[in-house]
């Protein structure tokens, strides 16, 4: 056995190069469009992008577990071994001959390389994101920048940390072969990514306007976070259901299966650590623990479509905050008929994906409403811009 293959490190230097050049192109545009303006609206310029950017990661990583090319290089960093699938084409039709439909083919070592490239360059932005901002922090003890509001680092920070272990769940998810709680976790933390750069974008904003947040009543600052909360739980229970291909095991609606509520075996189907297909014992999970996990899906999905209406109808009286209403709304409906279109046209990738895009387009405007909104003293109207704070970091 040679033990250098065991050390080369050739894949992931490769990795990181395509990252690097494919992030360059941003960079440029951002650096051109952000001469002549503070280090605030720059920051915002290259933030937003980023989010941006992630959620276009986020869209075609479903892409690529819809597809079932999460294993169409199945090994990691490179493609048995390679940098690319064209170093990797004679394994690659080895094992496409083996199994003509299985987890391997040209075309899905190609839609997995390039998720993999794509991540790699959202990694490097945000590495970037994060040492501009400490720059910038530090260029404001100077007394020329004594006015500017001052920056807070830490959100870049906790968000280049939060990155590196989405990267770890990526890994994972290739080398335990679609472990479903793996598969799930990565799902949330891309979401939890694209909060984090929205907290970020919409934080420079408000550090480059000198404005604060809104305020609200306490009860609606209330039902935004308990919303919040509610769509969380949903993202993971959306993930457990794709992730275990569960999503055709009812195909009526509103009943499943002809009833109201179906025969359901609940403890195989949330029975969290396990490998994908099987039980906790080995054995084929059954049918009626997949019909549990979408089931529960579904009856959160009524709740949370409650929450969200409720919460639109609320803050339709907070004038600021209407942008984030109507894309709200929106959003919720759009999820209502691709969820509806998933089961109803036999789960037709189109809908999937935009369910995946909605529920995380869902997560960054509420992530922005709770950014922009802040609880409001006895002594402040709902709606009313708060005074600007004197030294007030953002946070």
């Amino acid at each position: 056995m040679d033990t250098n293959s065991l050390y080369d490190l050739t894949p992931i230097a490769w990795l990181m190069a395509v990252g690097v050049l494919l992030a360059l192109g941003p960079l440029f545009w951002v650096w051109r469009r952000g001469v002549g303006h503070g280090a605030a609206r720059r920051l915002h310029v290259l933030t937003v992008l980023t989010l941006f950017l992630t959620f276009d990661l986020t869209l075609f990583g479903a892409f690529t577990r819809l597809t079932d090319s999460g294993l169409g290089c199945p090994d990691w960093p490179g493609c048995y071994g390679n940098a690319s699938p064209v170093g990797a084409r004679h394994d690659i039709a080895m094992a496409q001959a083996a199994q003509p439909t299985g987890p391997v083919t040209h075309g899905k070592a190609w839609v997995e390389m390039v998720h993999r490239y794509l991540a790699t360059g959202v990694g490097f932005l945000i590495l970037v994101l994060a040492v501009a901002t400490w720059v910038a922090r530090r260029n404001q003890h100077n007394p020329e920048h004594a006015r500017e509001r001052p920056l807070s680092a830490w959100w870049p920070v906790a968000t280049l940390a939060w990155v590196c272990l989405q990267g770890a769940f990526g890994a994972l998810t290739v080398t335990w072969k679609l472990y479903p709680a793996i598969v799930t976790l990565h799902l949330l933390g891309a979401v939890v990514l694209l909060a984090l750069l929205c907290i970020q974008a919409v934080r420079y904003r408000q550090a480059a306007a000198e404005r604060q947040p809104t305020a609200i009543p306490s009860a609606l600052r209330t039902l935004l976070i308990a919303a919040s909360v509610l769509l969380l739980l949903q993202i993971a229970l959306g993930g457990w259901v794709s992730t275990n291909y569960a999503v055709l095991a009812c195909t009526q609606f509103p009943t499943c299966q002809g009833s109201w509520w179906p025969h359901m075996n609940f403890a195989q189907g949330f029975h969290i650590w396990r490998s994908l297909g099987e039980g906790a014992d080995g054995a084929p999970i059954d049918f009626a623990a997949l019909t549990a996990i979408h089931y529960v899906h579904r009856l959160m999905a009524y709740l949370v479509f409650v929450a969200m209406g409720l919460l639109v109808w609320r803050l339709r009286r907070v004038a600021p905050l209407r942008p984030q209403v109507r894309w709200l709304a929106a959003l919720a409906l759009l999820q209502l008929a691709t969820g509806l279109g998933n089961v109803l046209l036999g789960w037709p990738l189109v809908a999937a994906v935009l369910h995946t895009g909605g529920a995380a387009a869902l997560a960054v405007v509420l992530t922005w409403t709770l950014c922009e909104s802040r609880k409001a003293h006895s002594a402040v109207a709902a709606g009313t811009p708060a005074r600007r704070g004197r030294g007030m970091e953002t946070a």
